[in-house]
């Protein structure tokens, strides 16, 4: 699918009322034709773009959805995208001067979370600051670790190692890392798994959080749970077979924003909402 690269758009609400305009301006991250086979074909003639959100009076970051059900290839794309492994064809480009990915350039939140577990939380975090390009000094660097904490519930862990903490603060504590790094650029494998309702809710926030701490923030996440993908990406895109064919592909590209879904912290409880999850449930 094409996207005009200037696009002036009055969102709707899901009753038809307009609520805020958006732009959609240059281009962040550009997949094309990438595929990708071992034994057999797991990726076809991948194509997708993220395009810098514009709202006016707002500072507004994406996020975006890649879901599929398990087995699909969303690990493999995933890597792919992180500049970690390279497709058999096709191409990722990323930055508004689109050039190709490299390792190190996408900030990842895998499932295993990428800690040392010899080294405290906060070390942790102090490493991760380390590796970013922005000069602060040292006592700028530890606000910013324990603003970031407290913002993610983790003020009281610090002196913690790893293995001391649970998944989902374990999973916290990565996603606090990546954006420490610096990067523009943050995947996210699975964040909804394992956790609990009241936790994804809080989770939710947080990546909504990020993602508007900086216009060009760009959030992939990488998903199987339909509804909590959807809920909070301005854009998603469904990974899937087509009948006959082998190696899945962008069966369908979801503009959240048109359809009046996205920004909207309540949209779960609408109607219209739940029919688009049940619709998308039948088709990954």
């Amino acid at each position: 699918m094409t996207y005009d690269r200037e696009m002036n758009v009055t969102m709707r609400a899901a009753g038809g009322r307009d609520t805020q305009q958006y732009t959609k301006a240059e281009v962040l991250m550009s997949v094309r034709n990438v595929s990708l086979a071992f034994d057999k074909p797991i990726l076809r003639e991948v194509n997708f773009e993220v395009h810098n959100i514009v709202r006016p009076g707002l500072n507004q970051g994406q996020v975006i959805s890649l879901i599929g059900r398990s087995g699909i290839g969303k690990t493999q794309l995933f890597r792919i995208l992180a500049g970690l492994q390279s497709p058999d064809s096709g191409s990722v480009a990323i930055g508004t001067d689109q050039h190709l990915v490299e390792a190190g350039e996408v900030g990842v939140v895998s499932q295993n979370y990428l800690l040392f577990n010899h080294r405290t939380i906060k070390d942790n975090l102090r490493l991760a600051m380390r590796r970013s390009d922005v000069v602060v000094s040292e006592s700028d660097r530890e606000q910013m670790i324990m603003q970031y904490a407290e913002a993610f519930d983790l003020s009281e862990h610090l002196g913690k190692y790893p293995m001391q903490l649970s998944g989902g603060q374990r999973q916290r504590t990565s996603i606090i890392q990546q954006i420490l790094t610096g990067n523009k650029f943050i995947l996210l494998d699975e964040p909804f798994s394992g956790l609990d309702a009241l936790m994804i809710d809080k989770v939710m926030a947080l990546l909504v959080k990020i993602s508007t701490l900086d216009e060009l923030n760009t959030l992939v996440i990488i998903s199987h749970d339909v509804e909590n993908a959807l809920a909070i990406s301005d854009t998603a895109f469904i990974l899937a077979r087509q009948p006959d064919l082998e190696g899945a592909t962008i069966t369908e590209t979801l503009d959240l924003m048109r359809m009046g879904f996205a920004w909207n912290p309540e949209i779960r409880e609408n109607a219209d909402f739940q029919k688009l999850v049940r619709q998308m449930k039948h088709k990954i």
